[in-house]
């Protein structure tokens, strides 16, 4: 029997419903506990109990590096499988993958650290291998729970304020390792297992609360259909047609037009419809919001999507290099301006500039998003000119670095980078859904998450054989004095700007590229938007 819910009854919530709020705060938090293991904890949780833990287990910086590469990686390389899995099951796996991975990886770092070693000796090759196991689980479940959080947030609210929700999911993400290492020495100063533990606990808990209250919240059928056999033309559906508004698993009703949905079970052969599995909705869900499907073997067969990759590996690169070496770029003006050098005094300048990133991370996520969505609807822009305002602001930040010679105003720079860089993420997600459609975001972001591991290793290489090549060796500056030549143990950088400017101006040239690109991209939108109208 045929069964189809009164209007007055089983609205589709609104924007602003409790729902929605709901699912949306529970992204934040998801996002929030996931970013613990994002760029930032190669040097900064990675620097607040990296030190110890290469300590108590005796093992060298260049094995501690190996253990946070082993994070980034499992970030990294499992995007386009979790965004696979998401896409085509809903947030439910990934979520509980994210639960057991970030419980067991930081539980199995905190016990290692707890039992130590003998005296002197570091740790056999099987624990060694354990541990880099544990790093690469933290970031496994870092990514299944913020492509969790940002799939069911796109989902979730239309058109007009996506890029501004889900920016607000992915600042975050950004935060995370601020707030977490900022907790820490509030709570436990000074105590590295607490730290640890806070680490299970923060970021695998908010996986197991999502689990039940983080769901997609379907929206009113207001997109036209497409004609059948023409490709241009659309037609309003008409009134009391059943469509599914969202092909997701986790949304388990259609719309009817006037805002009221039902249950897909109820609704018979005879209407049509059956269920999205029968009725092929993943498949044809751009007929339904206007939006293209493009994804698996055809994304690799797009050309905006090596465009936007290129733009990425740029960008992305750019803000990677100084992320990992702004401490170094610290020490360098530091020592430049200071002959008697005090390590602690250095290492509160690296955790200050650090901090700066994070919280421009933070506000970049944030406000890019407004942006996007202001000038979209104010203006008709297509949201890859957000691109080039992206763009701009790496320059400036290249620029301003390149001018710095005091670690005083250094600052500037950075926080001009931090927002730069979490714009750039922050706005991803709405151009990936404009270009390659909603149906398979996730899989799609994981796709674009892999330029940016590219760029920054290959950017990074450049930055450190440059910093190689002016690089003091013990005896070769008597000038600077006993206290500094103490600290020349480690190979570093003390001469300033001379250390990586050079550096800077390749990525101040890449990031000029990264502009033409972005200029060229937004006015590919803008043709095949007036395309769409015309």
């Amino acid at each position: 029997m045929v069964f189809v819910t009164d209007v007055k009854h089983n609205r589709v919530p609104g924007l602003f419903s409790a729902s929605r709020i709901v699912t949306l705060l529970s992204s934040v938090l998801v996002a929030l506990s996931s970013g613990t293991n994002y760029v930032w904890i190669l040097r900064y949780l990675l620097v607040t109990y990296a030190p110890q833990l290469g300590a108590r287990l005796h093992i060298s910086h260049t094995r501690l590096n190996v253990v946070g590469l082993a994070g980034n990686a499992g970030l990294s390389v499992s995007g386009p499988i979790w965004g696979r899995i998401v896409d085509s099951k809903g947030p439910r796996i990934p979520l509980i993958g994210a639960f057991v991975c970030s419980l067991v990886g930081y539980a199995g770092v905190k016990r290692m650290y707890d039992e130590g070693t003998d005296s002197g000796t570091s740790i056999s090759a099987a624990h060694f291998l354990i541990l880099v196991g544990c790093s690469l689980l933290t970031g496994l479940g870092a990514h299944a729970g913020v492509v969790s959080a940002v799939n069911t947030t796109a989902k979730s609210f239309p058109e007009s304020a996506r890029a501004t929700t889900t920016g607000l999911v992915l600042s975050g993400f950004g935060l995370s390792a601020f707030f977490f290492s900022t907790l820490a020495h509030i709570l436990f100063p000074g105590d590295t297992s607490a730290f640890l533990l806070l680490l299970s606990l923060a970021t695998s808990i908010p996986m197991l609360i999502a689990l039940f209250v983080m769901r997609p919240v379907p929206l009113p059928a207001t997109h036209p259909r497409r004609k059948d056999g023409e490709n241009g033309d659309y037609e309003l559906i008409p009134s009391g047609e059943v469509v599914p508004s969202i092909a997701d698993p986790d949304v388990d009703t259609v719309s009817v037009v006037g805002e009221s949905y039902v249950p897909l079970s109820d609704v018979q052969h005879e209407n049509g419809i059956s269920s999205a599995s029968e009725t092929g909705c993943n498949h044809s869900h751009s007929r339904l919001d206007g939006l293209p499907d493009i994804h698996g073997k055809m994304l690799w067969m797009t050309p905006d999507f090596y465009l936007l990759c290129t733009i990425l590996l740029l960008l992305a690169g750019t803000g990677v290099m100084y992320i990992n070496n702004v401490g170094l770029i610290s020490l360098a003006l530091f020592a430049k301006s200071n002959p008697n050098y005090e390590e602690e005094e250095a290492s509160k300048l690296q955790a200050a500039q650090v901090s700066t990133l994070s919280v421009g991370n933070f506000a970049g996520r944030i406000l890019i998003g407004l942006i996007s969505d202001f000038t979209r609807s104010k203006f008709r822009l297509p949201r890859a000119y957000s691109l080039c305002i992206v763009s701009s602001l790496f320059i400036v930040s290249q620029a301003f670095a390149i001018g710095v010679s005091s670690v005083g105003t250094l600052w500037m720079a950075t926080a001009i980078l931090g927002f730069a860089y979490g714009s750039l993420f922050g706005g991803l997600p709405a151009i990936a859904i404009d270009w390659f459609g909603l149906a398979h975001l996730s899989e799609n972001l994981g796709y674009l998450s892999l330029p940016p591991l590219i760029g920054g290793n290959v950017f990074s290489i450049i930055f450190g054989r440059n910093l190689d090549a002016h690089t003091l060796r013990e005896g070769t500056n008597e000038s600077r004095g006993v206290a500094l030549r103490d600290v020349l143990s480690e190979r570093r950088c003390f001469t300033g700007r001379e250390c990586y400017v050079s550096s800077l101006k390749v990525t101040l040239m890449a990031c000029m590229v990264a502009l033409a690109l972005s200029m060229w991209a937004a006015r590919r939108d803008r043709h095949r938007q007036k395309a769409r109208k015309g």
